[in-house]
């Protein structure tokens, strides 16, 4: 399987590129390439010195989802909309969405777009034949990139396809210990991206790092 990452040169995508690469063929996109490749290279002597080989390709943003079974976008909500604006090919795709918006004040709070929540905005803006499945939403930026650390955490997948959730079900359980729960269908997605910015407040007022979510 492939997945593109669209955004994958910030903290988020290059962490996932290092996770998911020695178990898929993992294409990086950037809007600069050769940012993305020099993402790729330093993901490549990350991962030898941990004994681990990984499938890596640095591109542009396009030709990530031109390539791509599965696409990623690590990108923040801000950009989300000029982003994919410029972006297409998104046909038959499966979509994974792990955006959150959020504003800060004196604290951080849950600030959702019209549509109720990023993910359905997403799905607003791509063909009617792609695939948006929220995930990923509720891990610190951080923790992907520490690989000497465990990501020992819930994951809950919002989806409309139960094919495509099944399908992003299978890549969360495939990192570390990562393990993913059915949250319901795109329209619950709103629910869980609001738990970002309560983790983040958290993690803020209790003096703690990287914050997350474990059922039991």
């Amino acid at each position: 399987m492939k997945i593109g990452i669209v955004g994958g040169t910030g903290d988020i995508g290059e962490g996932m590129a290092l996770r998911l690469s020695p178990k898929y063929d993992v294409i990086v996109g950037s809007r600069e390439e050769i940012k993305a490749v020099a993402t790729c290279d330093t993901c490549r002597e990350t991962l030898e010195v941990q004994g681990m080989q990984c499938s890596l390709v640095g591109t542009s943003n396009q030709h990530a989802v031109d390539e791509a079974d599965v696409v990623v976008l690590a990108i923040p909500f801000k950009h989300v909309t000029p982003t994919l604006q410029t972006l297409t090919g998104f046909e038959e795709k499966i979509v994974v969405s792990p955006v959150n918006p959020i504003e800060r004040t004196a604290y951080f709070y849950y600030a959702p777009p019209p549509e109720g929540s990023a993910a359905m905005m997403i799905k607003g803006m791509l063909p009617e034949s792609a695939t948006v499945c929220a995930a990923f939403n509720n891990i610190a930026a951080n923790k992907w990139k520490q690989l000497d650390e465990e990501l020992d955490y819930s994951v809950a997948v919002c989806c409309d396809d139960d094919g495509a959730k099944r399908t992003v079900m299978d890549i969360v359980n495939s990192v570390s210990g990562l393990r993913a729960y059915d949250a319901g269908p795109l329209a619950s997605a709103s629910v869980v991206e609001s738990v970002t910015p309560l983790l983040l407040n958290i993690a803020r007022f209790n003096k703690l790092k990287d914050v997350g979510v474990k059922f039991v």
